[in-house]
């Protein structure tokens, strides 16, 4: 019967008849288009043939494949594109699946014009005009995996024409665009989100987009005159990639991102982070800005699962991280702030290890340990870069705050930590990471501003950053002051105090001075002790040099300028004449340089807070004693002690007279405007201080328990109730020498208890352990009568056993009440 229909032409169903006449005879000459109107508007009126229509021209199109006969096939799909432009009927979904098959046989030929010619078909006639089209009825049993494979292997063609590769690429790039605009919001397509299509679609286009950093991309001679085919591969990839990531949900940004991680952990492309860089880059500004910290989080993750890598490639990833933070918006690292900060100290005591001990944990070492360690350096670096840089300088104050204590609790201090996990690189370990760590707290604390000290800055912060300045360790002591610095100034008043220098009119520096507030007033009762006891101790270390007394400096005058009350300006006066004293005294063994410089920043500073208090009298005196100096004894100033090759004595023996500033002078002059005297008149002497063993100290935790020792035992409620006891040298003497004999009186006292319970008859010590027990009965019963007992009432009290009063109680009807207590 068909073949009859095949022979008699009349008879064969018309939309066939008006299939085939829309194919001329001469392929050449390209699609009869007055027959192609006719077969529009036949599809138009009757939709219900359309599915017919579709798949006789795809049985047309596989027979011309298969006998080479490629004009034909170009005609069939430009008849197969203007009926899908053309028609939207109910029944669109048969005809699709005929157009796809279409496509399908096309994509499977060896031929690259083919491919091309299939995929420029799909995306201009069905993912472009079609995309945004709802289906009225959805076909569950299309599927793109074919499409989805194709694409990404046209998108890697190697193709030894390089003009052919790249329409090849281009052609593979607009599928896959395609294909994710069609799928990724109807709910009723296949999920493009799905591992399995997004591990194909996302090494697609980074292969692109790395191929056109590799070399100089050309534009590809254009299948059609369109401008938008003439761009280059890597720029259509970009474009492909960010719309990707834009239609990205919340719980698709993994799928989407773990494929790039993947691809430049295969591809090596840690190392170079250029290219790592601008993936990423790529990445934060395309997802929606509410999602940024799940990228934050992957990239945290995966910093983890490399820890044993070399680190060039922790540090490439860490650069990463520190570029995608600086992009995403300010707070959207998301509530685990302190599992970011984890992360990165976790990483940044890994490095310190394998740094000295020159190992990843019993792996294979990477090149030369001198390399090595130089890269560990660098990973370091970056670590700390992107704390402070990136994270802290994101967060509000009070999440900063908590970072910051969080950074401080990691710190390890041998004595006060002990459940800090042991490094295997030894005391040098510890010292590095306190210094990296110390570092990390420079970076966060940069540019930190609070209103409220007093609850921003806590005990639990500022009384272990203080214990920090008492270390030997230089270096240490320099991160500290730095942190100081920055917390407590809040003006941008620092840079105006880096050079110490004697300044005539301090008006040229242009400080900006606010009143001091209730809360400032408060954080420098609670604080101002320590902080001028651990500026004193600073000063009087021999390892200090210049940029420490810079420092301490740059402090003293923030302290005045941002702190300071009356009563703090008195203190610090007190302070600067303690030092000057403390360069005169012969009993430290200071050298002859840190004698100078603390004589000359005494000078400095006494030079500057004159001026701040415009007090006349008070700035004479400062003022004719700093030029008694810079005719007699100018190594007492600044300006020859703070320089590159200072003009110092040989010996700093008689200090006398007029080049000395006076406390009782100073004492007149601003108790004449109104300052508190008898403070001034009474010497500055450091609080709760054992200069003794302060001096002996082998590490910062004997610092610690020796400070939180002394502070318990000297806190101010009981200096109020106790009178002060002057301490000589005889009393330390004596304390030390008190000390060693009740420590061999306990143990003496132990040693009986021992030899008691080992050698006494059994009824012996029974005895004793029973009349402890009576004892302790005893007692309990005296706390049970007091504390349970009837409550007290007007009828008055009884002697109890114990010669207590004790309440009688008495019914409520026995009570007498008051006459206006009755109604």
């Amino acid at each position: 019967m068909y073949g009859v229909c095949g022979c008699c032409g009349a008879l064969r169903p018309r939309y066939k008849r008006l299939v085939d006449n829309i194919f001329p005879e001469d392929p050449e000459d390209g699609l009869v288009k007055a027959n192609m109107e006719k077969l529009t508007f036949y599809a138009l009126s009757a939709p219900e043939k359309l599915d017919r229509i579709g798949a006789y021209l795809s049985e047309r199109l596989s027979r011309d494949v298969a006998r080479h006969r490629y004009g034909y096939v170009c005609i069939a799909m430009e008849a197969l594109d203007q009926l899908l432009m053309a028609c939207h009927c109910q029944s669109i979904n048969l005809f699709v699946e005929s157009f796809l098959k279409m496509v399908r046989k096309l994509l499977e030929s060896d031929k690259p014009s083919l491919q091309i010619l299939g995929t420029n078909s799909m995306f201009y006639s069905f993912f472009v005009k079609f995309a945004n089209i709802e289906e009225d009825t959805p076909s569950y049993h299309r599927s793109y995996d074919f499409f989805v494979s194709r694409f990404s292997e046209m998108c890697h063609s190697s193709y030894e024409d390089p003009d052919i590769r790249t329409k090849i690429r281009m052609a593979g790039i607009k599928g896959l665009q395609g294909v994710v605009r069609k799928t990724v919001n109807d709910e009723l397509q296949a999920n493009i989100w799905d591992p399995q299509h997004m591990d194909k679609i996302v090494p697609s286009l980074l292969f692109n987009l790395q191929s056109g950093e590799r070399t100089e991309s050309r534009s590809p001679s254009p299948l059609q005159a369109s401008e938008k085919e003439k761009e280059s591969p890597v720029d259509l990839t970009e474009r492909c990639f960010r719309e990707l990531l834009g239609r990205a949900a919340y719980g698709n940004i993994k799928n989407a991102v773990t494929p790039v991680l993947m691809h430049l952990d295969n591809h090596s492309l840690w190392e170079g982070k250029t290219f790592a860089v601008r993936c990423f880059k790529i990445i934060m500004y395309s997802i929606q800005s509410q999602h940024s910290h799940l990228v934050i989080q992957q990239l945290l993750g995966h910093l983890d699962a490399n820890s044993k890598n070399s680190a060039t490639v922790r540090a490439g990833i860490v650069e990463v991280l520190l570029e995608a933070a600086a992009i995403a918006a300010s707070g959207s690292v998301g509530p685990t702030v302190l599992e970011v900060f984890n992360t990165l100290l976790r990483q940044l005591r890994l490095s310190v290890d394998y740094e000295l001990t020159g190992s990843y944990d019993g792996s294979t070492n990477i090149g030369t340990k001198i390399i090595k360690a130089h890269e560990e350096r660098q990973l370091q670096e970056a670590v700390i870069r992107t704390i402070g840089c990136s994270f802290a300088n994101t967060l509000p104050t009070y999440q900063r705050s908590e970072v910051m204590l969080f950074i401080m609790g990691k710190i390890p201090v041998p004595g006060v930590h002990p459940a800090l996990p042991s490094t295997g690189s030894g005391p040098e370990g510890t010292r590095m990471i306190q210094i990296m760590l110390l570092k990390s707290l420079v970076q966060v604390t940069a540019g930190f501003q609070t209103t409220n000290m007093l609850t921003a800055l806590p005990s639990s912060f500022i009384e272990p950053l203080l214990s920090f300045s008492l270390t030997e360790d230089p270096e240490v002591r320099l991160l500290v002051l730095q942190i100081l610095l920055s917390l407590i100034d809040r003006h941008d008043n620092t840079p105006k105090f880096s050079n110490i220098s004697i300044i005539s009119d301090i008006s040229v520096l242009k400080l900006k001075v606010d009143k001091c507030s209730r809360q400032d007033n408060l954080f420098m009762k609670k604080h101002g002790q320590q902080l001028y006891r651990h500026i004193y101790l600073g000063c009087k270390e021999e390892s200090s040099g210049r940029q420490h007394y810079e420092t301490l400096f740059a402090l003293l005058g923030l302290l005045s300028v941002e702190l300071a009350n009356e009563e703090v300006v008195v203190d610090l006066i007190r302070l600067a004449l303690a030092l000057q004293d403390l360069a005169l005294s012969t009993d430290e063994a200071m050298p002859v340089f840190n004698r100078c410089a603390v004589h000359a920043l005494a000078a400095a500073y006494l030079n500057l807070i004159c001026q701040l208090t415009t007090v006349p009298a008070f700035c004479q005196h400062i003022h004719e004693v700093i030029e008694v100096r810079q005719k007699e004894s100018p190594y007492l100033l600044p300006e020859d002690v703070f320089i590159d090759n200072p003009k110092l004595p040989s010996s700093l023996e008689k200090v006398e007279g007029d080049v000395l500033f006076l406390q009782s002078k100073i004492t007149e002059v601003l108790g004449g405007s109104g300052y508190n005297t008898e403070r001034l008149a009474t010497p500055y002497i450091p609080q709760y201080t054992d200069e003794d063993r302060l001096s002996k100290r082998k590490s910062i935790g004997e610092t610690i328990s020796l400070q939180v020792e002394v502070e318990s035992r000297n806190s101010p409620e009981k200096e109020e109730r106790t009178p002060a006891e002057e301490i000589t040298f005889e009393t330390l003497k004596n304390a030390i020498v008190d000390s060693v004999g009740m420590e061999e009186q306990e143990r003496e006292r132990r040693r009986q208890v021992v030899e008691k319970f080992q050698k006494a008859p059994f009824e012996e010590i029974a005895a004793h352990c029973g009349a402890r027990a009576t004892l302790l009965q005893s007692k309990l019963n005296q706390i049970f009568e007091i504390t349970i007992r009837p409550p007290p009432s007007p009828s008055g009290t009884i002697s109890s056993g114990y010669g207590q009063s004790q309440s009688r109680s008495v019914p409520i009807y026995e009570m007498k009440f008051p006459d206006l207590c009755v109604y």
